[in-house]
């Protein structure tokens, strides 16, 4: 995993709202074959979103569609400067990567949640598979494929794997600075 994180983790640092909900608004895309689902109001200005992935297709985009839409309604989009602009693209590309992990590695995801809050956005992938994503080591950089994971730890100040003991399947999680 990941040392990079400034805090430890659960910990977002000062000013940490503390809240757990979900955010204000109602996600209005339109996924064919997947399932949003109405982010509920919350104190302390977390938002949540989440989308169900199971048996849709074209996963991979429509998960990066999704993070557009909830980056947009959470005023990350546009971007007005060039770093907010790569770091709505990070949070994006780490979707791409985690949706990617699970249809190769984990029989497809099941579910695809971001949660934002003023210092920190998280990214969710809930699976069935019982594999345990890793870094490829070494990592080559000048071969194709293994580079989702590494990818991941390079943009993230932390990123883990969740198991809930007797049950099928994990979460895999990742946690990216939101922009100042």
């Amino acid at each position: 995993m990941s040392t990079t994180r400034p805090y430890p983790p659960g910990d977002r640092g000062p000013e940490s709202s503390g809240a757990s909900g979900a955010s204000e608004g109602a996600f209005e895309g339109a996924f064919e074959g997947a399932v949003p689902d109405a982010p509920s109001a919350s104190s302390g200005g977390r938002q949540v979103r989440r989308v169900r992935l199971d048996g849709a297709s074209g996963v991979v985009p429509l998960a990066r569609d999704f993070a557009r839409q909830a980056l947009y309604d959470w005023g990350w989009l546009p971007a007005a400067t060039a770093d907010r602009r790569a770091a709505a693209e990070d949070v994006l590309l780490v979707v791409s990567e985690l949706v990617t992990n699970a249809c190769l590695h984990a029989e497809g995801p099941d579910e695809l949640l971001l949660a934002c809050d003023r210092k920190v956005i998280r990214v969710e992938v809930s699976d069935r598979g019982t594999g345990q994503p890793a870094p490829r080591t070494p990592h080559r950089a000048g071969r194709p494929g293994g580079h989702g994971m590494f990818i991941v730890q390079r943009l993230c100040l932390d990123w883990g794997v969740v198991r809930t003991p007797g049950a099928a399947g994990k979460t895999v999680w990742a946690e990216l600075g939101a922009p100042a």
